[in-house]
């Protein structure tokens, strides 16, 4: 008797995944979270939904691929040993991508899918967060050489958390309106907030 050995199914398409990454974010762009949905991204990448739910099980899959599927928001600044400025080319970094369109864009329909379902953030966060958190570690390690690697552990926790929520915050609401006003207050607040006395 013979047997046929399983076939692997076909490799994907690295076309059709450009295609309809692309046409996601378009979509992002002119018809906000809500217009992007499947079968829109699928008609605009010229490619059938199934060939999309393959790729990504869910809108919101497909979604943080788009706007967040590198490694980090932009190439992060080297340490420069000096805290301030370190802290202000992380805050531009952070509030010039969480700015662009198709990062806004997501972040609102996104946010109302974390509501709904805290698995969704916490994927996001061991997909992209914690390699960044790591980063601003090393910074601080770098920028505050004097204290313990416990208190730098605490002390980028706190940094970072606060470095997110408000460029997000602003993001959402005043984008890149008066950034250097906003950057520069922000900077001086992480940079308090990072050589502060902790309990």
């Amino acid at each position: 008797m013979t047997t046929t050995a399983t076939q692997p199914g076909r490799p994907r398409d690295p076309e059709k995944d450009a295609a309809v990454i692309e046409a996601t974010r378009q979509l992002l762009v002119e018809k906000g979270y809500q217009g992007t949905t499947v079968v829109a991204v699928a008609r605009r990448a010229n490619v059938g939904a199934p060939t999309i739910y393959r790729r990504w099980p869910t809108k919101e899959a497909l979604v943080e691929e788009v706007a967040f599927g590198h490694a980090r928001p932009a190439p992060v600044p080297s340490a420069t040993g000096d805290l301030a400025t370190d802290l202000r080319a992380w805050v531009e970094m952070f509030l010039d991508w969480l700015s662009e369109p198709v990062t806004r864009a997501a972040l609102l329909g996104l946010l109302a899918a974390y509501h709904r379902d805290e698995s969704i953030y916490e994927r996001l966060v061991l997909h992209s967060e914690q390699d960044v958190r790591a980063l601003m570690f090393d910074m601080l390690a770098n920028d505050l050489p004097q204290l313990a690697t416990g208190e730098i552990n605490e002390r980028a926790d706190a940094v970072f958390d606060l470095l997110v929520a408000s460029t997000v915050v602003r993001a959402m609401t005043g984008g890149r309106s008066d950034r250097e006003t906003y950057c520069a207050k922000t900077t001086r607040a992480l940079a308090a907030l990072a050589r502060t006395e902790w309990e």
